[in-house]
Order: structure tokens, then C-alpha cells, then sequence
């Protein structure tokens, strides 16, 4: 359990309680355990060489007073993640489940929640120190139901150095829309939430395997709350090779299905139905243009062909066009020519 500090309330109310310490509150004779300020949800699959450095993150908070809620997932490092989490397990409500995913994960930790807001933080990720204190100022002067912010990147990938907002901008207002269009990207582990309004709208669901937190956020924002995000650069997004995030095909992949899970689950107005099944062209175009992509790397000519024309049907441009005359004319040429470009994803 969280690590209780006994402080004697003066008469103005006030105490004084250090980072990850639960208050606890003197009533005459009886000691009571006050509400924290904020739950923190971290959950950790697989992450055990990383763990400790997260936790470091956590409890290096200039915010005082908030619990910190460990779930882990069935994870397979169990004994080397128990090992890492001994120094801090006196200031940790840790919960060890079967593996149910990390939708799962999170909804074990919101059950155990017992603030009015939640933080969640996946355990190879990190915070800046002033993270909760900024995001809790933010939420509360646009009386926001969730913000996020933005993130750096490290680890391995070519991408580090660079902002989550960079490669996933979010501009303008965030609804319901704008999270279809992608137009505004949320990343979870730079989120702050009211509980409440999560639980309102049934929280993660689990029978998905990828893109619960996208889900999540468009219920959310279909229900009402209020989203919002700031620029700043309070968090760092740990880029691990063979993460769930996985590559291009792969994250157009998933976009493609939660967008068909959105089609197909949601009691859609008309508006929102077109504006859905606009995006779910273009996504499964996008699908096809990188399966091309991929099957002109193999030289299989008449199938990327196949792809590429797809993909074109449903956004024309002059460079695919070019790309299908040059495959009918001179395919080995061509591939020679965008070998570098077909290697980068480009």
C-alpha cells in the first residue's frame, strides 16, 4: 500500500504532503485517510529494465498529495519487474493480474482509483518533473474532462528527437470529428482525465485488441466532455523496438479497424457517418498504397500494380499516377529509381 504520512491539519485546512504520499488526516482520536489529489496508473508489461527510471519520473512530481496505482499485466518479467519495483514498493498500490491487455490494465487501475482524476502512464515512459502540476493547472482553468500534452521521443527509433505532436499533430478544437480525421492524435501516456466521466462512458474496452485508448477518447468526446490540449513538451514517449505501435502498415492497420469498430459500434448521426465512412476510404487507401509499397520492394510488379491502383481510386494524384505508368513501361527501373524512397516509407 501507498505510504501513509500522519500531518495535523491547522485551522486554515491546510497540510503539507510530499509527491507520491497519500494524505492521512488526524479527526480527533481517529486517523482518516484523505482523498488524493490525483491516481496515477501506471502499467507495466514487459518493462522491467525500464521500470525504475518511470517511477523516478513519477515520484520526482512537484505535485504533492496523489497515489500511485501499479497494475501489472501478466507480465513474463514478473520476478525481474518485482525486483526492480522493491525500493518502491512502500509508496505503491501494486495489483498483479492475469494478462487482459492494456485496456485491461487501465481499467484495473481506474477501479482502484480513489481521486477525482487520473494520470496514466505506460511503465517505459517518463513525466518532467512539473508534468501533474501543469496538467492539473490546465484542466482546471479550461475546466477540461481530460488534456493531454505533447511528448519527446527516444529510444530506437529514427524518429527520436522529435515531438509527438510533430509526427501526430493535434490543431484546433478536439471532438469527436477531429479524433476521426486525425486531426487531433492523443498520446495516453500524456494524459490527465476525470474519472468519473471515464467511468460514464464505460471505461477502456477490452475487446479490443489495439487503439482502446483511441476509442476511449472518441466516446468521450461523442458524450460531451470537454477535451483540450497544451503544446508543451511534459512528457517522453519511449520508442521500443517490436511495440505494440509496430510499423507504417501495421499503424495504418490499426487506424483502418478502430475506424471500422467505430463504424460499425456507434449509433452514428448522419453527419458522423459520412465523415466515418470517408475516413474509412482513405485509410483503407492508405493500406493499400503501403502494401504496394512492400510488394514493389519484392519486385511483385502486377500485385503492387494492383495495390497502387487501388489506392488511387480513392486519392488520385499525379505522383501515383506516375508511379502506374512508369510499372506498366519500365517496372525494374522504376524500383531502382524509388529504391530509397520504398525503403523509408516514403
Amino acid at each position: 500500500m501507498s505510504e501513509l504520512r500522519e500531518v495535523t491539519v491547522s485551522e486554515t485546512g491546510e497540510s503539507a504532503v510530499a509527491a507520491g504520499e497519500a494524505e492521512v488526516v488526524r479527526v480527533g482520536d481517529e486517523v482518516v485517510r484523505a482523498e488524493p489529489a490525483l491516481s496515477v496508473i501506471v502499467t507495466a508489461y514487459g518493462v522491467a529494465p525500464y521500470i525504475a527510471e518511470t517511477l523516478d519520473s513519477v515520484f520526482a512530481q512537484t505535485l504533492p498529495g496523489f497515489e500511485v496505482i501499479l497494475v501489472n499485466d501478466g507480465s513474463p518479467d514478473t520476478s525481474e519487474l518485482e525486483r526492480a519495483l522493491a525500493p518502491y514498493m512502500p509508496r505503491l498500490v501494486y495489483i498483479a493480474q492475469e494478462n487482459r491487455g492494456a485496456g485491461g490494465a487501465r481499467n484495473t487501475g481506474l477501479r482502484a482509483a480513489r481521486a477525482p482524476l487520473v494520470a496514466f502512464l505506460d511503465g517505459d515512459d517518463l513525466w518532467e518533473p512539473t508534468y501533474l502540476e501543469e496538467q492539473l493547472k490546465h484542466v482546471r482553468e479550461n475546466n477540461l474532462d481530460l488534456a493531454y500534452t505533447d511528448a519527446l521521443l527516444f529510444g530506437d527509433s529514427e524518429q527520436a528527437g522529435r515531438t509527438y505532436m510533430e509526427i501526430a499533430p493535434s490543431d484546433g478544437p478536439v471532438n469527436f470529428l477531429s479524433l476521426i480525421r486525425g486531426e487531433c492524435n492523443v498520446i495516453t501516456s500524456g494524459v490527465v482525465a476525470s474519472r468519473a466521466a471515464v467511468f460514464d462512458v464505460g471505461l477502456f474496452d477490452e475487446s479490443l485488441r489495439n487503439a482502446q485508448d483511441f476509442d476511449l477518447w472518441a466516446r468521450l468526446a461523442r458524450r460531451g466532455a470537454r477535451l483540450g490540449y497544451q503544446r508543451r513538451v511534459l512528457a517522453r514517449y519511449r520508442c521500443r523496438e517490436g511495440s505494440l505501435t509496430g510499423d507504417a502498415r501495421h499503424r495504418l492497420l490499426r487506424d483502418l479497424r478502430i475506424t471500422q469498430h467505430v463504424a460499425d459500434t456507434y449509433d452514428l448521426t448522419e453527419a458522423e457517418r459520412a465523415e466515418v465512412e470517408r475516413m474509412l476510404a482513405r485509410r483503407a487507401a492508405a493500406v493499400e498504397l503501403e502494401r504496394g509499397k512492400s510488394l514493389l520492394a519484392e519486385s511483385k510488379f502486377a500485385e503492387a500494380r494492383e495495390a497502387l491502383e487501388s489506392a488511387r481510386r480513392v486519392t488520385p494524384g499525379w505522383k501515383l499516377t506516375v508511379a502506374l505508368l512508369m510499372l506498366k513501361v519500365a517496372p525494374r527501373l522504376f524500383v531502382k529509381l524509388a529504391g530509397p524512397r520504398l525503403r523509408a516509407g516514403a
